[in-house]
C-alpha cells in the first residue's frame, strides 16, 4: 500500500469515530434532558392524555362510575343538543365570552397609563397587580357582598350619584352582568403583560413618527397597537379560553341561578357528573367545550394574519 492511500483510510476511520463520538453524545446530551423532564412528561401522559382518552372512550357509555358502564355509541351526543339546559348554559358561557375584547381593552388602557414615569407609579403598579394574587374563593365571597341588592358597596355608591342599583346576583338580567363586572377585578395580571409589551417597544420609532409630525393617535395606531399586537393576541387566546372554563365564580356565588340565569358549560358538566353521577354525559359535554374552543382558537389563528404583527417574520415576507 502506498502511504498516501494508508492515510486516507486512517482518516477516514478516524472521522467515523468523531462521528460516532458526537452522536453518542449528543443521544446522552437528549436522555439527561429527558430524564430531568420526565416528571412533567409521565404527569401530561397519565393525568391529561390518559384521562382525555379516557374521557372520550367514557362519552360513548353510559357510565355512573359505580356499576358496569354500558355502551350506547352517540346518544350521549345526541341527548346532548336535545337539552335546553346545554343551550342555555352555551348561551350565558359565550355572553360572558363576549366580554374578553373589553378586558383586552381596559387593559391596554391601563398599562398605557402605568407606563408614564410618574412619581408613585410603581405602588400604583403594585396595586393594580394585588387582586390577581387574591385567592379565588375569597374574591367571589367579596363581590358577593359587593354586589348585594340592599348593602352591596356598588348599589351603595350608585345611589350616591342618584342612580337606582339593580338586583346584580339577585335578578336574571343583571346575574351575568355581575359576574362581568367581577371579572374586571382581575384585568390587573394582564396589565402587566401588557406592560412588558409596552416597555420592549424601541424609542426610536416614537421619535421617527414625532419627527414626522405623527399625534398621540397616530403614534398609537402606526407603532404601539402594531408592537405589542402580539401582546394582545396572547391575551385574547388566554381570555377566551379562560372565560369557556367559568366554574369558580358561578359555583361559589350564584350556583347557575337565578333561573339558571348564571349556569355556565363548566358548571353544568360540574353537575352532570359530581351531583347527578352522569359521568358519560358529562365526558361529551366536555369534548363539545374542548371542540368549540378549539375552533375558535383556530378562528383567531388565522384572523391573527390581518392585524398581529410579527417584525422578524414580516420582514422576511417582505
Amino acid at each position: 500500500r502506498s502511504p498516501e492511500r494508508w492515510s486516507m483510510q486512517m482518516n477516514n476511520a478516524n472521522a467515523r469515530n468523531a462521528d460516532g463520538g458526537k452522536i453518542w453524545r449528543q443521544l446522552k446530551d437528549n436522555l439527561v434532558g429527558y430524564l430531568f423532564i420526565s416528571p412533567w412528561l409521565i404527569g401530561f401522559l397519565v393525568l391529561t392524555l390518559g384521562t382525555m382518552i379516557y374521557s372520550l372512550v367514557l362519552s360513548f357509555f353510559r357510565a355512573d362510575m359505580m356499576s358496569d358502564a354500558v355502551y350506547v355509541g352517540i346518544q350521549n351526543y345526541e341527548r346532548l343538543f336535545r337539552d335546553k339546559r346545554f343551550w342555555k348554559s352555551l348561551i350565558n358561557t359565550v355572553y360572558y365570552t363576549a366580554s374578553v375584547p373589553a378586558k383586552v381593552v381596559v387593559g391596554l388602557i391601563v398599562a398605557m397609563v402605568l407606563n408614564r414615569e410618574l412619581p408613585g407609579i410603581r405602588l400604583f403598579r403594585t396595586i393594580y397587580y394585588l387582586p390577581a394574587v387574591v385567592s379565588g374563593v375569597a374574591v367571589a365571597i367579596l363581590w358577593q357582598w359587593l354586589l348585594h341588592p340592599d348593602f352591596g358597596l356598588v348599589n351603595a355608591v350608585l345611589g350616591y350619584v342618584g342612580v337606582n342599583g339593580p338586583g346584580w346576583l339577585a335578578t336574571e338580567e343583571w346575574a351575568m352582568p355581575g359576574l362581568i363586572l367581577m371579572s374586571f377585578w382581575s384585568v390587573g395580571s394582564t396589565v402587566v403583560i401588557y406592560l412588558a409589551g409596552l416597555q420592549g417597544v424601541p424609542r426610536h420609532l416614537y421619535e421617527a413618527a414625532e419627527i414626522d409630525g405623527a399625534g398621540a393617535w397616530a403614534k398609537f395606531r402606526a407603532v404601539t397597537f402594531p408592537m405589542v399586537s402580539p401582546t394582545l393576541f396572547f391575551s385574547l387566546i388566554t381570555g377566551l379560553i379562560g372565560s369557556f372554563q367559568i366554574f369558580l365564580s358561578t359555583f361559589v356565588m350564584t350556583e347557575g341561578g337565578p333561573n339558571n340565569a348564571t349556569l355556565t358549560l363548566v358548571l353544568y358538566l360540574y353537575r352532570q357528573a359530581f351531583l347527578q353521577f352522569r359521568m358519560g354525559y358529562a365526558s361529551a359535554l366536555a369534548w363539545i367545550i374542548f371542540v368549540l374552543i378549539l375552533v375558535l382558537s383556530l378562528f383567531l389563528f388565522r384572523s391573527s394574519a390581518l392585524w398581529v404583527y410579527y417584525e422578524g417574520l414580516d420582514s422576511d415576507r417582505r
